[in-house]
Parts: structure tokens; C-alpha cells; sequence
């Protein structure tokens, strides 16, 4: 009876995944993990030409054209002319049970898309960013604020990577009370075996300290001149003992300001870009600390998020920096895993570096180390969501998933019930799953 069951769950799906960039490492994550969990994928997606530009995917698409961040006049209009491609994967539209549609601007193409091939498909949106333009006062922030509250009304779910997005936006701000998960930023499994290496020689380096050197890393895309700016005063203020290496791109910092910064700081190095999670040992390798001291948007995105270098540095043992009673510093200090700081940042980081011993250090990377796998690694959580997707009748009696329920949803839902029908399920108070007495 269990065995049936499996099969009606697991039979092959069709999802057609929305994206803004196919060569985005997030949207390869999502993709390679509906996939594992059994659907056929077809993605229709733009390009950009940040990073891994030359990245071509295993899975069926259709690209849409080349965008750029921000601009979203520029990326309407896009929009507009992405229809023509749009029409011609009016078959994948048509067969899909999933339109799976990443930012607000795909959530509106999948909604168009739906409507001219006739789809019966059903929408999930994802979000892993809150853009300013959409918390801003003022007209244009109420227009994109609409538009967004109109489109959740036809959603199923709502996918988020952070806690924070959906307690501080979406259900204060826009009023949503729909079906919400979380499905944080974690790596795939996949990237285990490239971090191997790393991991055995950051234990090789920390047991020799006599020449001890604190390195910080700020790895991906690198944001905010006012982040650039404490680091900079951190730095010359600590010459001897700090040195900041910079691994990414530069997203909305000054290009300009940041190499006159690099040049006249001999401890501020850039090390130019990298191809993830393919590089992702070399970048982590030589670290003691990952930056992840959000400052470019302290009032929203910044305070709310959870930024993949938290689950790149975690699986390593490397402890993160990040500011105290933000979503992300709130789960740092929860795990007792890295250190947080409260402003004036320059004063905190100062007064941190010159005091932190090696042997604290060390009982904090000891505390990372001995957290499980899972902690970093995608695997339950999206098992979980492709559960979601699979029946109708698990997916109706969800309204959120709280992590460290996961794994208790999946072995009732493995279980089935006496008939081999689903389990039965029911929320208590503050989203928690429970069987039906």
C-alpha cells in the first residue's frame, strides 16, 4: 500500500520555472533540486552578464533575452518583447502543473503567460530579496506595492528565504495570509565534494597560529558603499591585524570609490570573481571570519534577509560577523556560532579584533562544526516543498512550515495512513504541524 502511494506521489510533474538570470546560481540550485525531487523542468529565463556568464544548462529553456539589476523600465519593456519567446513554449505552459515564477517581474510574465496558452497550472512565487523600491514612501513605492498585493491574490504559495520577509512585509505590510514557505539558501549536495578539500585545510592553517593574521572574507556580491566604508576604517585603524579579502562582483557599490579604496588600503585586497560553487574552497580557504555586516539597506532587505554566505561559510566551520537583531544576527546568536555587533560598528569591530582570543575562536568554529549537515545543506526542506506540489491534499492543509518541523512533516507524510490514503494534518498555534486526533 506505502509502495503505491510513493509512486501516485513521486510521479513525474511538469514545473516551468520563471527566471530573471539561468545563469544565477540560485536559479541552478532550484532547478537541479525540482529536478532531484522528480519534475520535469522547463525554465524560461533572461541572461545577465554579472557572472558565470558562459553557463549553459542541463535542463530544457528558452532564454528571453538580456537584463540588467534595477532599471525596471528597462526590464518591462524586456518583459513586452519576451512575449514572442513566451509563445512558443505555449506546449511546456499548457502540460505544466507548476508555473514557479522567481521576483515580481516573472511572477507578472508567468500571470500573462498562464492566461494567453490556457494553462491550468498552478503558481508559486519565490523571493529571496525585498527590493527598495518596493518598502519605499511615496507613489511609485504604492504602485509596486499594488501590483505585488494583486498578484499574490493568485498564487498558491509564497516561497521565501528568510523568516523576516514574510513577519516584516508581506503579511504587516501587504496584508498577505496565504500559504507561506521557507526555504532558506542553502547549498546543494552537489557542493559538498568541492568543500572537502577546503575544510581539511582550514584545520591544517588554524592549528598554526604563531604568525597569526585575523583575514575576513566578503565573498559574492558585494553591496553598499557604506559597508565598504566601516570596513575601510576598520582597516586602517588595524593595519597589522586585519586583513579584508574581497571575492565577487560589485553590485551597488561605486566601482571607482571602491578601487581607490583597495589601492591606498594594503590590507583591503580584491580577488576578483569566481564561479560557484565550483570555486567555492579556494574562496573560503585561506578565511578565519566571513563578512556578513549587511549595511546598504539597515531599515528592510538588509535587516530582514539571510544571505547564502551564512550556509557557505557554516558547512566550513568558518563563523560569520553580522549586526545583532537582524533576522540573520538573531540566528547567529541562537546557535552561539559567530559574533554579532550593535553600533557604532567601527568601535564594535575594533574592539572585537584586538581582544578575540584564538581559543574562542576555536570553540566557535568547534560549535559550527558539530551543527548537522542539514543545518547548511538543502535536502528535507525541499523534499518538503516538492511534497507541497505533489498532492493537493498535503498542500491544502499547510499555511507555513516552521524548519525545525520539517523533518516531523516528512515522516508523517512517508508513513501515510492506515489506508495508505495521506496522513491527516493540522496546525496549532504558530504554524506547527501536528496529526489529527
Amino acid at each position: 500500500m506505502k509502495h503505491e502511494r510513493a509512486e501516485r506521489i513521486t510521479a513525474k510533474r511538469r514545473v516551468v520555472f520563471f527566471s530573471p538570470d539561468v545563469t544565477d546560481v540560485s536559479t541552478i540550485k532550484r532547478a537541479d533540486e525540482l529536478i532531484d525531487n522528480g519534475y520535469e523542468l522547463t525554465v524560461l529565463g533572461f541572461r545577465r552578464s554579472r557572472y558565470n556568464r558562459d553557463y549553459q544548462p542541463r535542463w530544457s529553456y528558452y532564454e528571453l533575452g538580456r537584463t540588467a539589476d534595477g532599471n525596471y523600465l528597462k526590464r518591462l519593456i524586456l518583459l513586452i518583447f519576451s512575449f514572442g519567446v513566451v509563445i512558443k513554449a505555449r506546449g511546456p505552459l499548457r502540460q505544466a502543473d507548476w508555473l514557479y515564477a522567481r521576483n515580481l517581474d516573472q511572477l507578472l510574465l508567468a500571470l500573462l503567460s498562464k492566461f494567453a496558452s490556457r494553462s491550468r497550472a498552478k503558481l508559486i512565487y519565490e523571493v529571496l530579496d525585498v527590493q527598495p523600491a518596493f518598502v519605499r514612501p511615496g507613489l511609485r513605492g504604492r504602485i509596486f506595492r499594488w501590483i505585488e498585493r494583486m498578484c499574490l491574490k493568485r498564487i498558491e504559495l509564497l516561497v521565501v528565504s528568510s523568516p523576516g520577509f514574510v513577519h516584516n512585509y508581506y503579511e504587516p505590510r501587504l496584508g498577505y495570509r496565504g500559504n507561506w514557505f521557507l526555504l532558506e539558501n542553502k547549498l546543494h549536495a552537489s557542493a559538498l565534494p568541492m568543500l572537502s578539500a577546503a575544510r581539511g585545510e582550514i584545520a591544517a592553517r588554524n592549528q598554526d597560529r604563531s604568525t597569526y593574521k585575523w583575514t575576513i572574507s566578503y565573498v559574492g556580491l558585494i553591496r553598499g558603499d557604506a559597508t565598504i566604508e566601516v570596513m575601510e576604517r576598520v582597516a586602517r585603524r588595524l593595519p597589522d591585524e586585519v586583513l579584508f579579502k574581497f571575492h565577487g562582483i560589485l553590485t551597488t557599490v561605486d566601482p571607482r570609490k571602491f578601487a581607490d579604496t583597495i589601492e591606498r588600503n594594503p590590507n583591503m585586497v580584491y580577488c576578483g570573481e569566481y564561479v560557484n560553487p565550483r570555486d567555492l574552497g579556494r574562496v573560503y580557504s585561506d578565511a578565519d571570519f566571513v563578512w556578513a555586516l549587511d549595511l546598504e539597506n539597515t531599515d528592510n532587505n538588509s535587516r530582514w534577509l539571510l544571505p547564502c554566505r551564512f550556509y557557505e561559510a557554516g558547512i566550513l566551520g568558518l563563523p560569520c560577523l553580522a549586526a545583532r537583531d537582524f533576522e540573520l544576527g538573531r540566528k547567529i546568536d541562537g546557535i552561539e556560532a559567530g559574533w554579532t555587533f550593535e553600533p557604532p560598528f567601527e568601535e564594535a569591530l575594533v574592539a572585537f579584533f584586538r581582544s578575540v582570543t584564538p581559543e574562542e575562536y576555536e570553540e566557535r568554529r568547534r560549535r559550527l562544526l558539530s551543527l548537522p549537515p542539514s543545518a547548511f545543506i538543502a535536502g528535507e526542506d525541499v523534499a518538503v516543498l516538492a511534497h507541497f506540489m505533489s498532492d493537493a491534499r498535503f498542500a491544502a492543509k499547510l499555511r507555513s512550515i516552521r524548519p525545525d518541523e520539517r523533518a516531523e512533516a516528512l515522516r508523517l507524510v512517508a508513513a501515510g495512513a492506515p489506508d495508505g490514503g495521506m496522513p491527516q494534518l493540522a496546525l496549532e498555534g504558530g504554524g506547527h504541524l501536528a496529526p489529527l486526533r
